[in-house]
């Protein structure tokens, strides 16, 4: 798979009320984003709070969402750590388990150059056969990946796309200018740029609200491609309420809260980033509802 397009839904990974996965309410996670016509699915990123779980259960979660997907969409799984060496051995084993592509966030916490950035994807990308898409979130790990870093990266033959969740739509269109459309895909990570990402000539977005209402955000890119703009442009808008409702805590806990409150049976998320008010949640429960009298699904 040289190309990623459309909206991958970013998957949250289900858990029960002592932290452990249910391998059944993934299944059913995936199944319902099939099934609402998502066009990728996109796991073990932040969404799917990969950086609270451990190598093995990373594994474990990646090749039961392979096997549910059993070849449907695209599956791009999330094989980032703080170090190359330990990237190395979680995307070796995604690949392993069948992966169509591997997200590979920048290295966290500790500080990182552009040359060191530069070296971590290059040793990541040599290490495997599969497609390799650059994360790019700055605000979660503390390193961006300059324009010019991507301009090099894109060069290398299975760095095949970037990840953008700077927010910035600026450094969206910098790495648009850089990097050739037809070889590479350069896609929104966040969810209220994906309309202005496609409209610069983006491949499409990998959305976190597609854990909530994943038909609305797949009828973006579907509205977008069959030159319904307006139509698209009403959908993107559509999210706003619920975006807003990112603010009132961890964005993973909001978005399982929400989606709870669909019935999705998503669980909580790992402590400690689960603490969401009895205010904020009655906030999201009322946007939720508003949103589904609206026809968000």
């Amino acid at each position: 798979m040289s190309s990623i397009s459309g909206i991958l839904a970013a998957i949250a990974t289900p858990f029960d009320g002592d932290e452990n996965l249910v391998e059944v309410a993934l299944r059913a996670h995936v199944r319902r984003q099939l099934d609402a016509g998502i066009h990728g699915i996109f796991a073990l990123g932040t969404n799917g709070e990969f950086y609270a779980q451990s190598a093995d259960e990373r594994a474990e979660a990646a090749r039961i969402v392979i096997d549910e997907v059993a070849g449907a969409v695209p599956v791009v799984i999330g094989a980032g750590a703080a170090t190359t060496r330990e990237t190395i051995a979680i995307a070796a084993d995604a690949a392993a388990a069948g992966a169509d592509a591997l997200s590979i966030i920048t290295p966290y916490f500790a500080a990182a150059s552009q040359v060191e950035i530069e070296n971590h994807f290059r040793a990541v990308a040599d290490s495997v056969d599969v497609p390799v898409i650059v994360y790019n979130i700055p605000a979660r790990t503390g390193n961006v990946v300059a324009p010019a870093t991507l301009e090099k990266l894109a060069a290398v033959d299975n760095i095949t796309a970037v990840k953008d969740s700077s927010g910035n739509f600026d450094t969206i269109l910098q790495y648009l200018e850089r990097t050739d459309r037809e070889t590479f895909d350069v896609i929104s990570g966040n969810d209220s740029l994906i309309l202005w990402t496609l409209l610069a000539g983006g491949a499409g977005g990998i959305s976190g609200i597609a854990n909530i209402y994943p038909q609305t955000m797949a009828s973006i890119y579907d509205l977008f491609v069959a030159g319904d703009t307006d139509a698209a442009r009403t959908a993107q808008d559509s999210i706003r309420p619920i975006r807003n409702c990112l603010a009132l805590g961890n964005p993973n806990t909001v978005v399982k809260a929400a989606a709870n409150e669909r019935g999705f049976g998503l669980g909580p998320a790992r402590a400690p980033f689960n603490a969401l008010s009895d205010e904020a949640k009655k906030q999201v429960a009322a946007t939720v509802a508003a949103d589904v009298e609206r026809g968000l699904a």
